[in-house]
């Protein structure tokens, strides 16, 4: 699906993501990421191979929520929920976590910051469904 202008400009402030995946019992797995667009498909990285790149590679289904700073004429804080189908990509992650850096950091910051991090691993999500309060459900609010 393609992500909704307003939506797109949510992202690319840098607003804080929590990214839910499902763990083996069952039981959603919530983290707090840093996102980004390739076209109209979110992307994340990550060094380590940790539990949210293991619960894509068993369930690709995932759900972002993001805040936004405004409010809806109704006075209710808005926010978006993206779900959609997760899959892991080898490799890429410092490049993709220094470019969203300068977004969540600020200009000029050198992050992950240490020598030769490892490749790491970047996840991307295919939208298939966005809910929440703001001009990106199409509905008043």
């Amino acid at each position: 699906m393609a992500i909704p202008q307003g939506l797109r400009d949510l992202i690319e402030k840098g607003c804080p993501a929590h990214f839910v995946t499902i763990n083996p019992d069952g039981s959603p797995h919530v983290t707090l990421i840093w996102i980004g667009l390739d076209g109209d498909d979110i992307v994340a990285a990550h060094l380590p191979e940790n539990r949210k790149v293991k619960n894509i590679r068993r369930n690709p289904h995932v759900a972002i929520s993001l805040q936004a700073d405004t409010k809806s004429a109704m006075g209710l804080t808005e926010y978006a929920v993206l779900y959609g189908q997760a899959r892991i990509e080898e490799g890429g992650a410092p490049e993709l976590l220094q470019k969203l850096a300068e977004t969540y950091m600020g200009p000029g910051v050198k992050f992950p910051p240490m020598d030769n991090p490892p490749p790491g691993f970047i996840t991307r999500v295919q939208v298939t469904k966005v809910t929440g309060v703001g001009p990106w459900t199409g509905r008043p609010v």
